[in-house]
């Protein structure tokens, strides 16, 4: 069936011209919940995510036909992911000409109007406290907590070294112990 098509048949199908629309949709299909909450957590709101995601997805279609597979097709769709997600927020901070601060209390208020919010469960302070992290180190902290992505692929991703990666992440995990347990 070709529903379950490995990404290398994937990719094959996505340069015949017969077979790109039909390829492209089965790689949203297959990517696209774990890539929009890999956003999610980084931009916080749904709208934004899925702003986000739509824009990632044009960049891949654009994209894939010159995808040279020196990474894995998951690897290299989390990057873009990720660098649409900083993009987006990097144009948030200057499109609202404020602070770093102000930007930083803009997510969690974004957070607080989710309408299942609830500061006093365990999860909304974890999320709290993710939102306050800086936007690499949330990266960073998403892509190991929440995807279980090892340091490897993760260097890849973010272009950075893997001792780097493993700094940034206990540096964001004492980071929120101490913003839960002070909050």
């Amino acid at each position: 069936m070709t529903e379950n098509l490995d990404d290398k048949e994937l990719l094959i199908q996505f340069r015949e011209p017969a077979t790109k629309e039909r390829s492209f949709t089965l790689i949203i299909k297959k990517y696209q919940e774990k890539l929009y909450w890999h956003i999610r957590r980084m931009v916080v709101s749904h709208d934004d995510a899925n702003d986000v995601l739509q824009n990632m997805f044009i960049k891949v279609w654009n994209a894939l036909e010159n995808f040279r597979e020196d990474s894995q097709l998951y690897t290299w769709l989390y990057r873009i992911a990720t660098n649409e997600s900083l993009t987006f927020i990097e144009k948030e901070k200057k499109r609202s000409a404020v602070s770093f601060s102000d930007v930083e209390t803009g997510l969690s208020n974004k957070l607080q109007a989710e309408k299942h919010f609830d500061a006093s469960k365990a999860e909304w302070k974890l999320q709290a406290a993710i939102q306050q992290l800086p936007d690499k180190q949330r990266a960073v902290f998403n892509l190991r907590y929440y995807d279980e992505m090892p340091y490897e692929e993760m260097s890849r991703v973010l272009e950075t070294s893997e001792g780097a990666l493993k700094a940034s992440y206990h540096h964001a995990v004492k980071k929120i112990e101490n913003y839960i347990l002070n909050s």
